[in-house]
């Protein structure tokens, strides 16, 4: 199910709520400073259902980004979660695979996003590409959030979606992307 995220009917986003608060424990250190996006960010949810119950959800978040000179349609994903007692039964691929299929229907150049080094060959598995070496700027140009930071053991991940973003392909391992996606959004 997709729904723009403000728009997500109330029993579901209790459930999204829930199962947050099971991956990122609010006063655990590894809990996101909020899980509301940047509505600038046109936020879209993406929820895998079984009947009633959410089993994986995910965020879409979408904004412009300058590149070696070069302007891109981007999105990423953010906060994606299964259910602790779903996991392992391949929801979350299901979920994260329908996102990059999602994404490339959406006239975007380019998917990019971060997540936690051990978690890369699952994103490989739903058809996310590796860029070795890269890092994304996120947070603002006057408080800059990368994702090479102390404490992070994050690698960057990306979809090229569209003939502009394929022949570019090459300008993006390796590099620092400025993504930018604002203060509440700090990286997607």
């Amino acid at each position: 199910m997709n729904f723009p995220e403000a728009d997500t009917p109330p029993a579901l986003q209790k459930q999204v709520s829930e199962l947050r608060d099971e991956a990122w424990p609010p006063d655990s250190t590894s809990a996101p400073g909020t899980f509301t996006h940047d509505p600038a960010l046109r936020p879209v949810s993406m929820l895998l259902v079984d009947g009633a119950t959410v089993l994986a959800a995910l965020d879409i978040l979408t904004k412009e980004l300058v590149h070696a000179g070069r302007r891109y349609r981007a999105a990423g994903l953010s906060t994606v979660v299964t259910r602790g007692t779903a996991r392992g039964q391949g929801h979350g691929r299901r979920l994260v695979t329908a996102a990059r299929e999602a994404m490339a229907a959406m006239d975007l150049d380019i998917g990019l996003f971060t997540c936690d080094r051990p978690l890369q060959p699952f994103y490989e598995s739903a058809g996310w590409q590796h860029l070795p070496g890269a890092v994304l700027i996120g947070g603002t140009p006057q408080a800059p959030f990368p994702s090479d930071r102390p404490g992070f053991d994050k690698v960057t991940m990306a979809g090229f979606f569209s003939s502009r973003g394929r022949s570019h392909r090459s300008s993006f391992p390796h590099s620092r992307i400025e993504l930018y996606p604002g203060e509440i959004d700090k990286l997607w």
